[in-house]
């Protein structure tokens, strides 16, 4: 399947994106040379190779939920601009 110029200027048109004559020849062009390469990707023997989302083998490395000591309240205040009842105050962002 060959991408044209016309092609081209309708998904431009379609996003709202003004093209001059040389980027027209360009876009079409560098579409094509990608379609042309993703033929060559679907002659590839691939006949055993199980499908894979990544190239390497993923796992989650998650630590143990351990219940640890924290910083108190009065230290994790202590720089805070402005503080109600040893909570941070902060401006009202939402109105209600």
């Amino acid at each position: 399947m060959k991408i044209t110029r016309k092609d081209v200027e309708n998904v431009a048109l379609l996003s709202r994106l003004e093209f001059s004559e040389a980027e027209l020849v360009k876009s079409t062009e560098q579409l094509n040379a990608f379609l042309d390469y993703a033929d060559v990707l679907t002659q590839v023997n691939v006949e055993g190779v199980e499908p894979t989302a990544h190239v390497l083998p993923l796992r989650n490395v998650l630590r143990p939920d351990e219940v640890k000591p924290s910083l108190a309240r009065e230290l994790a205040l202590t720089n805070a601009p402005s503080q109600e009842n040893g909570y941070f105050k902060v401006p009202k962002i939402m109105e209600g």
